[in-house]
C-alpha cells in the first residue's frame, strides 16, 4: 500500500513515522507547503517527497493522510473522494460548518471513506469510560466535568479556529462517544484576560461551557490555553452507582493540599502529542483496516460535523451571552 501525506509538520511527522512502520503500508509520499520539510522528513524515513500535493494524485495513492492548516482540509478531503481515495484528515474538516457539509457530501456522493482524527477514540482510558457508562456500571449517569488544559498556546494562534473549535471539539466529541448521548442545549462563556495575543487573535485564553444531554445528563466543559503545571486532560463521569475519572495518573499536572492527597507530578505531561501519544498510532493502524476492508470507519465526516455544531453553539453563546439549543446552529438539520 502507497499512502500520501500532505502536511509535514509537528503532527504530519509522527503519522509519517508511524505509518512508515506499518507492516500494510509500503511506501509513502510526503509533501509540504515547504517542499525542503518534506524533503528533510523523506530523506530520514527513506521515503518520496514530492514537490506539490499534485504529484500525491498524479502519480497515484492508496490513501491520503491530510495534516495541513485547517482551510485546506475541505478542498483536500473534496479533491481525494473524487478520485476515488480514501482519506484520514486531522480534526476539523473545516472551520464552518458549511464547508465541513459540502466536504461530507462529497464523500458521501463519491462512496469513498473519510476517517477524522478524533484520537480519544483510541485512548484506553477514554474507551474504558465508554465501557463503563455503556455497561451500566455507574447507574443512571447524572454528571459529567469534561476539560482540556493546555501549557501553552498553539503558534498558529489565528488559525486555530479558536479555543472552542480547535481544543474543546475533542471533548464535546468524546461527551458524545463515551455516553452515546447528543448535546440538546449550552450556554458558554469565554475570558481574554490573559495575555493580548489572544485578543489580537479574537480567542479566548479560557473557556466553559454548561451543556444538557438529550437524556438530562449535565455536563460541564472547561479549557484554558495558559495552564503553567502542564498539560492536563481529564472527563469525570458521576452516575448513581459509582463514579470513575479518565485522565487521573502520576503524571497529571495538580497537587492535593490534602494531609494525605496524593504527591504532585514528578513529570507533569507536556502536551497532546506526549499524552496520547499510543492512540495517535492506534487511530492510524485503524486507518489502514479501513483502507483494505479489514474494519469499518471509527469515526466518519458525519461525526465531526456533530463534534463541530456544539462548538458552533457555544461560540454563539459566548458571544451573544445566552443560552443557545444545538438545532439553532446553521446547517443542524443537514446533519442526521
Amino acid at each position: 500500500m502507497r499512502i500520501g501525506v500532505i502536511g509535514t509538520g509537528r503532527i504530519g511527522t509522527i503519522h509519517a513515522r508511524t505509518l512508515s512502520r506499518h507492516r500494510e503500508v509500503g511506501s509513502l509520499i510526503l509533501t509540504d507547503a515547504d517542499p525542503a520539510r518534506a524533503q528533510e522528513l523523506a530523506n530520514r524515513l527513506g521515503e518520496t517527497a514530492a514537490p506539490s500535493t499534485e504529484e500525491i494524485f498524479r502519480w497515484g495513492v492508496d490513501a491520503v493522510v491530510i495534516t495541513t492548516a485547517t482551510s485546506a482540509h475541505a478542498e483536500l478531503i473534496g479533491r481525494a473522494a473524487r478520485s476515488g481515495i480514501p482519506v484520514f484528515c486531522e480534526k476539523p474538516i473545516a472551520l464552518d460548518l458549511p464547508g465541513s457539509l459540502q466536504a461530507v457530501a462529497e464523500v458521501e456522493a463519491a462512496g469513498t471513506v473519510l476517517q477524522m482524527g478524533f484520537q480519544r477514540r483510541f485512548d484506553t482510558g477514554y474507551t474504558g469510560a465508554r465501557e463503563a457508562v455503556r455497561s451500566g456500571r455507574l447507574g443512571r449517569l447524572h454528571t459529567v466535568r469534561a476539560m482540556t488544559s493546555d501549557q501553552s498556546p498553539p503558534a498558529r494562534l489565528a488559525l486555530s479556529g479558536g479555543l472552542y473549535r480547535d481544543s474543546l471539539i475533542h471533548d464535546f466529541d468524546m461527551l458524545r462517544w463515551v455516553t452515546g448521548h447528543e448535546v440538546t442545549d449550552v450556554y458558554a462563556a469565554g475570558s481574554d484576560a490573559g495575555p493580548p495575543l489572544f485578543r489580537e487573535a479574537g480567542d479566548v485564553d479560557t473557556a466553559a461551557a454548561v451543556l444538557t444531554l438529550d437524556d438530562g445528563t449535565l455536563a460541564t466543559v472547561t479549557a484554558t490555553r495558559l495552564n503553567g503545571a502542564g498539560y492536563d486532560v481529564r472527563m469525570e463521569l458521576a452516575g448513581e452507582l459509582d463514579q470513575i475519572v479518565v485522565g487521573l495518573d502520576d503524571r497529571t499536572p495538580i497537587a492535593s493540599t490534602e494531609p494525605t492527597g496524593p504527591p504532585a507530578a514528578t513529570k507533569p505531561w507536556t502536551g497532546f502529542l506526549e499524552r496520547f501519544g499510543p492512540a495517535y498510532e492506534a487511530e492510524l493502524a485503524a486507518f489502514v483496516e479501513v483502507v483494505v476492508g479489514a474494519r469499518t470507519n471509527p469515526c466518519d465526516g458525519r461525526e465531526a460535523v456533530q463534534a463541530l455544531r456544539i462548538a458552533e453553539a457555544c461560540e454563539v453563546s459566548r458571544r451573544e451571552r445566552r443560552p443557545v439549543r444545538i438545532a439553532e446552529v446553521a446547517g443542524a438539520a443537514a446533519v442526521g
